[in-house]
C-alpha cells in the first residue's frame, strides 16, 4: 500500500490535534455550513487521489477548461468550481488567474488554488507556496501546499519541507514526508537530507499516519542513497517492524523493507519469520 493510499483522517474519531486556527473560522465571509462540508471533504484524504484523467476526452476536457476559465472570473462559488476544473485538468491559460487566488480571503479558496497550481505547476507558483507554507494560519492551505510542492521537485522546496515534517501539525507532516520522497529522488544531493529528516520523523513523530509514511518515503529514495545511509534505511525499517506500537506502521516498514528487493534484506525478513518474530 502506498503512502497516498492509507486511511489517514476519515473524519469518524478524528486526531487529538487541531488541523487549523479555531478562531480563524470568524473571519470567514462564507457560509460556515458549506466551510464544514469543505473541511470535512479534505479530512476523507486528498481530493486529487480519485482522478482519471484519461476518462474525459481531450475535446470535453478542451471545453471544460473553457468554462473553468469563465468561472474563475466570477464571484465565490464560481470561482470554486473553476478551481475544481484546474485541480482536474492541466491548462497553462489558467496559471494567471491562479496565481492571485492564493491569497484569497477564503481559505477554501487558497485551498483549492493550491492544489490546482499542484495539478498545473509553474515557476511562477514556487515563491508564494512557499510562503503560505511557512505563515498560512489555516492548516488545510498549508497541508494542500505539502502535497503541491512534489510537484516542484527542481525548485528549493526540499528544507521548507524537512522545517514542515519537524514542526507543523500532523496533517501536514504526513504529506511534508510524502513529497520528500519526490523531492529527494532527483539526486543523491537531496536525497541524503530528506533520508535523515525521514529517518528521524520515522523513530520519534507522534502519529502513526506520519511514521508510516515516512518508512514509505525512505523505501522510495532507497535507490538513490549512498552508504551508509542505505544500511541507516534498513536498519531503521527493521527496528521499526519489530518495536513500533502500531500495526500500520510495522506493516508499511515491512512492505518498503521487502520493496527494495535486495537479497541480504529479505534473508534478514525470512530469519525473523523463521525465529518466531515476525508472522
Amino acid at each position: 500500500m502506498s503512502a497516498q493510499e492509507q486511511p489517514v483522517f476519515d473524519g469518524s474519531s478524528g486526531p487529538a490535534w487541531k488541523p487549523y486556527d479555531e478562531n480563524a473560522s470568524h473571519e470567514l465571509v462564507l457560509d460556515p455550513d458549506v466551510l464544514a462540508a469543505e473541511l470535512a471533504q479534505e479530512l476523507l484524504g486528498d481530493p486529487l487521489d480519485d482522478i482519471e484523467p484519461d476518462e474525459i476526452a481531450s475535446a470535453d476536457a478542451a471545453a471544460e477548461c473553457d468554462l473553468g476559465l469563465t468561472l474563475l472570473g466570477g464571484d465565490h462559488d464560481a470561482r470554486l468550481q473553476g478551481l475544481r476544473i484546474f485541480c482536474e485538468h492541466r491548462d497553462p491559460r489558467a496559471i494567471p488567474r491562479l496565481l492571485p487566488l492564493l491569497e484569497a480571503p477564503c481559505p477554501i479558496e487558497r485551498m483549492s488554488a493550491v492544489y490546482a497550481l499542484g495539478r498545473n505547476p509553474t515557476p511562477l507558483a514556487v515563491e508564494p507556496l512557499l510562503a503560505l507554507l511557512a505563515s498560512d494560519s489555516n492548516g488545510y492551505v498549508r497541508k494542500a501546499v505539502a502535497w503541491s510542492l512534489a510537484n516542484f521537485a527542481d525548485a528549493p522546496v526540499l528544507h521548507p519541507l524537512i522545517r514542515s515534517l519537524q514542526v507543523d501539525v500532523a496533517a501536514v507532516r504526513l504529506w511534508a514526508a510524502t513529497s520528500l520522497a519526490d523531492v529527494g529522488a532527483t539526486g543523491p544531493a537531496k536525497a541524503d537530507p530528506a533520508a535523515a529528516q525521514l529517518l528521524q520523523s520515522l523513530r520519534i513523530d507522534s502519529e502513526a499516519a506520519v511514521r508510516s509514511n515516512s518508512a514509505w518515503a525512505l523505501g522510495r529514495l532507497y535507490p538513490d542513497l549512498i552508504e551508509p545511509r542505505q544500511q541507516a534505511v534498513v536498519q531503521a525499517l527493521l527496528q521499526t517492524l519489530l518495536a513500533d506500537s502500531e500495526a500500520s506502521v510495522r506493516d508499511e516498514a515491512r512492505l518498503a523493507l521487502e520493496q527494495l528487493e535486495q537479497p541480504q534484506v529479505l534473508e534478514q525478513l525470512q530469519t525473523l519469520v523463521d525465529e518466531g518474530l515476525l508472522n
